[in-house]
């Protein structure tokens, strides 16, 4: 079996119909174009499907980056049918602490907020305030509509899911305050300027346009960091893991407990307070 731009089609297709999130589709097509690149017109088969896995661990791909981009690829051979083919993901001790270099602290956090003042980049500091002060996902910025700031809660579709996301007074006050500069009487708040939603992909590139203005990593710079730091601090003033991940939108704990792995320098601090070294 080889695949076909047409079986590609069909594939995101399916995906739409399972109500998978835009950023989802994209994310799988892309992981599956480049195996069919890989592959160079040669059949599907389960040989080499382990070869992909195997190049891309030779690659220097992270674990959990290979088993990511396996995932896509294993939807596919169910998809078709085949899923003698799927290959198995790689095995990964659970993670004791998250990576210094992929954190962002809220001094950094402040940081970016402080350059997209200096640069009269409104829109980008208000979208992170927003997504950093309620949680959201980047792709979940759609639902901060103009209805959302007025009531003081967005109705958020995904994943099959619904869930209230409520919208904190001084932000509520903002994004009016914003869409009334903008003229926006209703939907969206967050647009071009030619009027239309703006995209994940801009957001990633505003954000990381503004790293050297901020003086931050851009290693650290990206959306869903956001949303990261946005669940330390919650978790720090109510330590309920429960409650976080239904603001999160999580359905399993496990998912919400990954946002909540202490950082090398704090994991390095607690063992020092261990006084175990005579």
């Amino acid at each position: 079996m080889t695949i076909t731009p047409e079986t590609i089609r069909a594939f995101a297709e399916q995906l739409r119909q399972e109500e998978r999130s835009a950023g989802t589709v994209e994310n799988y097509l892309r992981h599956v174009r480049a195996f069919c690149a890989w592959l160079d017109g040669k059949p599907v088969t389960k040989e080499a499907a382990s070869a992909w896995k195997s190049c891309l661990v030779q690659k220097g791909y992270r674990p959990g980056t290979v088993n990511a981009m396996l995932v896509p690829l294993n939807q596919l051979f169910k998809f078709l049918g085949c899923e003698d083919c799927r290959v198995k993901a790689l095995r990964v001790q659970r993670q004791m602490f998250r990576d210094d270099s992929r954190e962002l602290t809220r001094e950094e956090y402040a940081r970016l907020l402080a350059a997209a003042g200096r640069l009269r980049q409104e829109r980008l500091g208000l979208l992170m305030e927003a997504i950093c002060s309620t949680g959201i996902r980047v792709s979940e910025v759609q639902y901060l509509t103009v209805e959302a700031a007025r009531a003081g809660r967005a109705e958020v579709s995904l994943k099959g899911k619904i869930r209230t996301i409520l919208i904190p007074q001084r932000l509520r006050k903002k994004l009016l305050q914003y869409a009334k500069k903008q003229k926006t009487a209703s939907g969206e708040i967050f647009r071009t300027r030619r009027g239309s939603p703006i995209s994940r992909k801009q957001i990633w590139a505003e954000m990381k346009a503004l790293c050297e203005k901020a003086g931050v990593a851009a290693s650290k710079v990206f959306p869903h960091n956001l949303r990261h730091l946005f669940a330390r601090v919650f978790y720090s003033a109510c330590r309920d893991v429960a409650k976080l991940a239904d603001v999160l939108g999580h359905s399993s704990l496990e998912t919400t407990r990954i946002y909540l792995i202490s950082s090398g320098a704090e994991h390095a601090r607690q063992l020092e307070r261990l006084h175990l070294i005579i």
